[in-house]
């Protein structure tokens, strides 16, 4: 496969993710942030809360949990990245971690995936108005292509999938970002975390010479 045909799904899915940010913003700016209603809700409570709204607040509240949680293993996923290269690592502790990186990499993936369309799918019914739906729908969008590309790196022996699949990842933090704020902001840290600790235990172990006999 071509390199230029490679990137065309990419291409493809990224200016659909940049016309739902597109829409976003141009709604945000129209409306303001929070949910865009087309009416205003008539008469008032006098401060009571509707029957059953308790459930529908209890009910958000986990599937923002699942949301969060989502955003959490896609950055462990994404932190494979810092031991891609490292399993011949003169640090023991970094190949061991870097093997497990790779074990889960792809359940990790998987787990975002389900996590973040139950999220998605909840949202989409639940607050429909809510202009937020379009930037995590962007996100959903790169989501499924990353997915699709790690699925098919190992049938297409060919460099540029790697980089298509890494590429996409990195674009998926920006809008995860806009999307997520601050749970994104943490998880982003965490994997930056985690760089900077392999980069310490790899200069570590490049200073300390090994012992007799140990390879």
């Amino acid at each position: 496969m071509k390199m230029k045909k490679i990137w065309i799904p990419a291409l493809i899915a990224t200016a659909v993710a940049l016309i739902f940010i597109a829409y976003y913003f141009f709604l945000s700016w129209s409306h303001g942030s929070g949910e865009v209603r087309l009416h205003r809700p008539e008469g008032g409570t006098g401060g009571m809360r509707p029957p059953g709204s308790e459930g529908h607040e209890a009910g958000e509240g986990v599937f923002k949990t699942l949301g969060t949680i989502a955003v959490f293993l896609g950055a462990a996923s994404f932190s494979w990245l810092w031991f891609k290269k490292k399993l011949k690592s003169p640090s023991m502790l970094v190949r061991k971690i870097g093997k497990l990186f790779h074990a889960v990499h792809k359940v990790l993936g998987w787990a975002t995936l389900v996590l973040i369309a139950a999220h998605g799918l909840y949202f989409l019914i639940a607050k429909a108005g809510d202009i937020n739906i379009y930037t995590g729908l962007a996100g959903f969008v790169i989501l499924l292509m990353i997915v699709g590309y790690g699925l098919l790196i190992n049938k297409v022996r060919n460099k540029w999938m790697r980089t298509v699949h890494r590429s996409l990842g990195l674009l998926l933090v920006p809008i995860l970002l806009l999307h997520a704020g601050g749970a994104a902001i943490a998880a982003v840290i965490a994997s930056c975390v985690v760089g900077g600790l392999v980069w310490l235990l790899e200069r570590n172990a490049g200073v300390v010479k090994p012992i007799r006999g140990e390879p």
